[in-house]
């Protein structure tokens, strides 16, 4: 009988063993299962951040572009309002060269050959520049320069192209001055020969620099 009860209880704790043995196995694969559930949604889930990242970049870099390309547009559109202010001049063209704007007066229009006294028609143009200057850029820097031909100096008081330059630039500095223009924020210089145009009766100029912020 003991014997029976000894045999039974064995098959019993076997039993026992073996349903503990698949219990744990089932528990291990559906963990097992589970963790590679987890896997997955963790690697979506980085590849969507990663995504969402690039789309953000993007997204800022043409923010960058837009607003690059419209400050661009406004200051063109700026420029051509300051180049138009001076439209109309007789003998006076302006640009716009990065920050400045450049205004350009023939010295065929200011000056007879050779001299730097202003003709008494060239006032009425540096009259309007003068008043455009006042109205528009009040306080800003400006420089005055003068530029002549290539041609040298045979009859004239004057040593060289430099300093026929720079005294037609005084001359016009001091008649921009008397028409109200601040005289101290207007500087000088002479270019001379040094930067001719296309033609002599171009090259001979002096240019009123306005420096924009």
């Amino acid at each position: 009988m003991k014997k029976t009860w000894i045999v039974g209880g064995c098959l019993l704790v076997g039993a026992i063993l073996a349903g503990c043995d698949s219990s744990a196995k089932q528990q291990n694969g559906t963990l097992l299962s589970e963790n590679e559930t987890l896997k997955a949604q963790l690697a979506q889930a980085h590849s969507a951040l990663e995504q969402a990242e690039r789309e953000k970049s993007a997204a800022l870099a043409r923010a960058t572009t837009a607003e690059a390309q419209a400050a661009q547009t406004s200051s063109e559109a700026t420029q051509q309002a300051d180049t138009g202010a001076f439209a109309n001049i007789e003998g006076v063209t302006a640009s716009a060269n990065g920050n400045e704007i450049h205004v350009a007066i023939e010295g065929d229009v200011l000056f007879d050959s050779g001299k730097e006294t202003l003709r008494s028609g060239a006032k009425k143009s540096l009259d309007k520049v003068a008043a455009v200057l006042k109205d528009n850029y009040a306080g800003r820097a400006i420089r005055v320069a003068g530029f002549t031909d290539t041609d040298p100096i045979k009859f004239s008081k004057f040593k060289d192209n430099y300093y026929l330059g720079f005294d037609r630039a005084y001359a016009v500095r001091e008649y921009l001055s008397s028409k109200g223009v601040e005289p101290k924020s207007m500087s000088l210089s002479s270019y001379g020969p040094d930067v001719p145009l296309d033609t002599k009766a171009k090259s001979r100029r002096v240019e009123v620099i306005v420096v924009t912020p």
